[in-house]
């Protein structure tokens, strides 16, 4: 017998950029996933600055249930283009059926499509490890990491080989605020 968890796990969510329509479900995500912290100002700017960000959402029966940013960026003295993946939420009654690595599988698609090479994010590396990426070291956060985020800095490369060269990642200014990078 089918239960409606079963019916929800087995739902798959379509992808999509997403429109000025999704506003009122991804500020209602965000507080729900990460009741702790407050990420709608980071989103917010990163909606409101043309060109920036791609955004996409993650919908199951026309509900948003999952949002992800990946932001245009580039590595200081190198010619590598890079993106950084952030902020990522997923509905608290979606978690764990597939919707976060759905989403991120098809942001990494569309900017490998945009010729994007290497994709930074800071986030847990027991999550992100599952998805493909890496500790990153060549590479440098735009700000110093606390000791205790060790590992936490990752990547991923969309090419067939890995973009030589390191420095610091060139993040536009929605990301230039040193409190998004400590605890």
């Amino acid at each position: 017998m089918q239960t409606d968890k079963d019916e929800a796990i087995m739902t798959e969510p379509r992808i999509r950029e997403s429109s000025a329509a999704d506003l009122d479900a991804i500020d209602s995500l965000y507080p729900a996933a990460f009741p702790d912290e407050d990420l709608l100002p980071l989103v917010h700017e990163l909606l409101n600055a043309p060109g920036v960000a791609l955004s996409l959402v993650a919908t199951i029966d026309t509900r948003v249930a999952g949002h992800a940013m990946f932001t245009k960026c580039g590595v200081n003295g190198t010619g590598i283009s890079a993106a950084l993946l952030g902020p990522l939420a997923v509905a608290p009654d979606r978690q764990r059926q597939g919707v976060g690595r759905a989403i991120v599988h098809a942001g990494l698609e569309l900017l490998r499509g945009a010729g994007v090479t290497l994709v930074c994010v800071l986030g847990d590396p027991a999550y992100y490890k599952r998805l493909g990426f890496v500790a990153e070291s060549a590479v440098k956060p735009p700000f110093a990491l606390p000791a205790e985020w060790e590992g936490a800095w990752q990547s991923q490369c969309l090419g067939e080989t890995r973009p030589e060269g390191g420095g610091k990642l060139a993040v536009p200014r929605p990301w230039r605020e040193p409190s998004l990078w400590s605890p």
